[in-house]
């Protein structure tokens, strides 16, 4: 049998060091220290073996105080004791003392003989079997005790903790205490419900509480029995609105699922008393002995909602049954987010008395609207607190989360019968999502004033309005000096100083306002663009853009954003000079065979058409490392040594979807079991859920392969492989010790296939070789690292090894391939209607446009003149040239006569990526005629460029003269010519045509380099 001794308390002691001694028949036991208080608060537990309950055996409590002499020799003094009859515990009801005030004895001898030695809280509770005693006798064992009532607390006479206990307490008062012990023990009880939530409390024999139990360790707190309803009140008309959500426990996470009911309903549905879910899960669980006891408010710093369930867990293979306690406390309970830390303690189970298991439950609103009604998000966590270091740590932590993981499962299977759950995949409406953003433009009216709102703007309209007043007030001066008629000059200094202010002004509106009409007018050429095509839908919300940040701090800048996945890139529009740009501007991929796994973001300083400009800072989003809802309202950092020193930011809002379902699966098994030459199929939904929770992947991952093999490192490590349709996985487990990574396919620079070797045992090796700075978070599997910075990973011992080596090659190289041809494919699948349409405003070029001309080119070209006029004869040796050059899908019409002597063609054709970032089109028109004196030819084209920004702002205009260059006719000078014709007028212009100047004289230099190469090799093989 064992005794169980509670020392709370103590109050009005005469010294303000004391401990407390025990003493249980030949066992002897001491609480800690407390000292510069009269009143200590030990709460602490004892535990004692006892053979049986005798008559005679006592618990005897010793209070002594605590001192040391000036030789630093410990000494102490008895202050008094209390006698406890083991008797009157054993004749309690369930056999426990409850918390009760005992009057301290005064020592027989000593300085404490004539003083009031105060009283002490004890509490005492036998568990066992044991041969019982009447009542009888243990009442009159009892009526030795001295004990006084503790002070009545106003409790609620709904909970039903309180009227559960009144009702024992009457029948036992009834049957076994006399008449003038009633009135007291009916004052204890409202006590005695308080101090039995300190007694579960305390029942793990912690001695260290968690940082969230802190409410029985202040003398100065005060607690209230109340109903759970008035209690969520009080906590929420409380301060707790200022306070945050409590962050998640280390140990993990254990929940995270959202419900279609709304956060006050589910909060009262699993902490209401008496709850129905509570009884089913405790049935589910096994649990026995479920006593929950009332809540109760503490009433500190803040208030809180607290009360202590108590239950007997069952017996396991490993560990026998035991009793375990809840200590429940409401962290938070505001509007419509809840927070309930629980503390359990298990003191039956081995090493029970080190550690306390801590959950954290937070109830959340969704973060959407459903049709059907309010969502709700849960959130469960757990963490684990050692009091005390043991060898045995790691395998408590390992057993908790295994208990943990089973009970909480079956938790979530009983609540998902009650309330339905909600997929993040459909959640998430997309289009409310979208229509929201779109929403969220500005009125015109509104942006004007915020824009116009500055002191310039301000000063010019008073300085203005001023001078028309004074205007209207004053006659006309005589004309003097050197002004006439019509000419009315300054009189004064001062008369010229005050104009040229005002002059300044103006041009500073004038020139805001112009900025602000651009800024309105252009859009982005992806803005709005609806995807195509059936499969993987990437759509992106680009909210706004915050602290970017310059290379050159005093510059303003222009930034834009482009967004790249799978080859294919996307390009929101320019805003100009603005620090903190608000886009709200919707942007789609089109359908994708294979779901993406990365998208990068890249920030750029606009500085013309075709240069892309100062990056402001980039980032990479992992598809496979976030949730759908957390890419549905992402806050993105910029990386870059000034966007990290600004804290540079972007807000994006993220949706992937499968628009083509299991068709879209289908698809890409069938184009890898072209490359693989066998049969793959989808692994049972089973096998997909536990790979999903095993390496934490979204819902859409499908397994495709799985490998029993080693892993290469220092010593073999023997597990699995997993293939995806995205990454390439390892996970290892022996003897507790895991191993676990993957990478992206993408990642992958290398793959080759190693002969057997002695230190491979005769294996052949799969030797997987990661790109520079790629995979570092499998970093711990790599065997090597070489010079480059690539990681090197080995694997060996497959069953079949040809098969499974074709198989990773083959998922490698489609996944890789598709990305490399991705952009190019793209651009032959292109259907242009009219790909030679010119724009309206093209018209024929003329002799009158030469002298406005600047020469951007000169060169002088081996061969003669019709040799040089094949670069613009639309035969073999001009495609060739112009696609070496960067131009994708280059296309020409045949020369027409449309005059005598006058020939016209049109041309149409695509920079890559390399010549302009913009991508974008280019259609030509070209017109030929001969030069004077039949000296050569002269040809002049306008280029109109298309997607790319401020491309219908302006065209460009060239000139060609190719002439001869000697006598002997066997060279031939060629000039060019430019000018830029603005259509609209634009603030940039200067820098647009700085960076289009540059750009065509690095072009044209390129082209006739590849025409001098083009020509030599043609002799060399006419004279062959």
């Amino acid at each position: 049998m064992r005794l169980y001794v509670y020392v709370l308390q103590a109050k009005d002691l005469p010294v303000k060091e004391t401990f407390v001694k025990l003493h249980v028949g030949n066992h002897k036991s001491k609480t800690r220290v407390v000292r510069d208080t009269s009143n200590p608060i030990w709460n602490e537990e004892f535990v004692f073996r006892v053979s049986g309950v005798e008559e005679g055996d006592d618990v005897v409590v010793s209070i002594l105080r605590h001192e040391q002499d000036h030789h630093s020799n410990v000494s102490s003094g008895v202050i008094g004791k209390v006698r406890v009859p083991l008797s009157s515990v054993a004749g309690e009801e369930n056999q426990t003392l409850l918390p009760t005030w005992f009057v301290v004895g005064k020592p027989s001898d000593g300085e404490f003989v004539n003083i009031e030695c105060g009283k002490i809280l004890l509490s005492l509770s036998l568990q066992g079997k044991w041969e019982s005693i009447s009542g009888d006798k243990a009442i009159n064992d009892k009526q030795d005790i001295s004990l006084e009532g503790v002070k009545e607390l106003e409790g609620s006479p709904k909970e039903p903790g309180c009227s559960k206990d009144v009702r024992r307490r009457k029948h036992h008062d009834g049957k076994h205490l006399m008449k003038n012990i009633v009135n007291q023990i009916d004052k204890l009880f409202h006590k005695k419900e308080e101090m039995s939530k300190r007694l579960n409390d305390l029942s793990a024999g912690e001695i260290v509480t968690s940082n969230y139990e802190d409410a029985t360790d202040k003398s100065s707190s005060s607690s209230t029995c109340t109903s759970f309803e008035e209690g969520l009140g009080l906590m929420q008309s409380s301060d707790s609105e200022k306070e945050e959500m409590p962050e998640n426990l280390p140990g993990g996470i254990l929940l995270d699922q959202k419900y279609l009911v709304s956060p006050s309903d589910l909060n009262k549905f699993l902490f209401s008393p008496n709850s129905q879910f509570r009884k089913e899960l405790a049935e589910l669980q096994g649990l026995s002995d479920v006593q929950e006891g009332p809540w109760t408010m503490i009433h500190e710093d803040n208030t809180r909602l607290t009360r202590v369930v108590t239950y007997i867990r069952p017996a396991t293979k490993l560990v026998k049954a035991g009793k375990a306690t809840e200590n429940q406390v409401y962290r938070k309970a505001s509007g419509q987010k809840f927070a309930v830390f629980v503390s359990v303690s298990t003191p039956d189970v081995p090493y029970g008395n080190t550690f306390k298991v801590e959950l954290l439950y937070k109830v959340l609103p969704g973060t959407e609207q459903n049709a059907g009604g309010e969502s709700s998000r849960l959130i469960i966590s757990w963490g684990i607190q050692f009091s005390q270091s043991t060898i045995m740590k790691g395998m408590i932590e390992g057993g908790a989360r295994q208990g943990l993981k089973e009970s909480f499962e079956k938790f979530a299977d009983l609540l998902a019968k009650n309330y339905k759950t909600l997929d993040p995949g459909v959640v998430l409406d997309k289009e409310q999502v979208i229509a929201t953003v779109q929403s969220e433009h500005k009125a015109d009216l509104k942006s004007a004033f915020l824009y116009f709102w500055s002191s310039s703007v301000v000063c010019a309209v008073l300085v203005s309005v001023y001078v028309v007043v004074h205007i209207f007030h004053c006659e006309p001066n005589k004309i003097q000096g050197l002004e006439f008629y019509g000419l009315d000059l300054p009189d004064s200094f001062g008369e010229l100083f005050s104009s040229g202010i005002l002059v300044l002004l103006l041009e500073r509106v004038y020139m805001m306002t112009v900025h602000f009409i651009q800024a309105r007018l252009h859009r982005g050429r992806d803005q709005g663009v609806k995807a195509n095509g059936k499969g993987w839908i990437l759509t992106i919300a680009l909210i706004k853009g915050t602290n970017l940040a310059s290379v050159e701090a005093t510059e303003l800048f222009d930034p834009y954003v482009v967004f790249t996945c799978n080859g294919k890139t996307r390009t929101s529009s320019v805003k100009l000079q603005d620090q903190d740009p608000q886009w709200n501007e919707v942007i789609e991929f089109d359908a994708m065979e294979e779901p993406p796994s990365v998208l990068d973001v890249e920030v750029f300083d606009f500085d013309g058409p075709f240069d892309q400009g100062a990056s402001l800072g980039h980032a990479e989003i992992n598809f496979l490392k976030l949730t759908a809802d957390e890419l549905a309202d992402l806050c993105v950092p910029l990386v870059g040594h000034h966007a990290q020193a600004s804290q540079s930011k972007l807000q994006l809002r993220i949706f992937l979807e499968n628009k083509n379902g299991v068709e879209t699966m289908k698809d890409y098994l069938s184009k890898v079991e072209k490359e693989v030459g066998k049969k793959l199929n989808i692994r049972s939904p089973q096998k997909n859920s536990a790979f999903q929770k095993l390496f934490g992947l979204p819902h859409e991952e499908f397994l495709l392969k799985e490998y029993t093999c080693y892993l290469k490192r220092k010593l073999p490590v023997q597990g699995k492989l997993f293939l995806s349709a995205r990454i390439v996985a390892f996970y290892s487990n022996i003897f507790g010790h895991k191993t676990k990574f993957y990478f992206l396919w993408e990642d992958i620079d290398d793959i080759q296939l190693l002969p057997p070797t002695l230190a491979s045992i005769g294996s052949p090796l799969l030797l997987i070789i990661l790109k520079k700075n790629r995979g570092l978070d499998a970093k711990y599997g790599a065997k090597s690292q070489d010079e480059e910075g690539r990681l090197w990973f080995y694997f060996q011992s497959f069953v079949s090894f040809d098969a499974t080596s074709r198989t990773i090659m083959a998922l490698w190289k489609t996944r890789t391939l598709s990305i490399d041809h991705r952009a190019q494919i793209a651009e032959e699948e292109l259907d242009v209607a009219d790909p030679f349409l010119l724009p309206e405003d093209v018209t024929a070029a003329s002799d009158a446009d030469a002298p406005k001309m600047s020469k951007v080119y000169s060169c002088d070209l081996p061969g003669d003149v019709e040799l040089v006029m094949k670069i613009f004869g639309g035969g073999e040796m001009e495609r060739k040239i112009m696609e070496k050059s960067g131009c994708l899908n280059y296309a020409s019409t045949t020369w027409e006569s449309k005059s005598s002597g006058v020939y016209e063609r049109r041309l149409s054709y695509k920079y890559n990526h390399y010549v302009s970032v913009f991508g974008g089109g280019v259609t030509c028109s070209q017109q030929k005629f001969p030069a004077p004196n039949d000296e050569g030819w002269i040809l002049h084209e306008i280029v109109a460029l298309h997607d790319v920004p401020f491309g219908d702002h302006f065209r460009v205009h060239l000139r060609y003269e190719v002439k001869k260059a000697g006598v002997d006719c066997k060279t031939t000078k060629c000039e060019v010519y430019l000018r830029i014709r603005w259509l609209k007028p634009i603030k940039f212009e200067q820098r647009i045509s700085k960076s289009i100047m540059e750009k065509f004289r690095n072009r044209l230099k390129v082209i006739f380099d590849l025409f001098q190469k083009e020509s030599v090799a043609n002799s060399s093989l006419t004279l062959l």
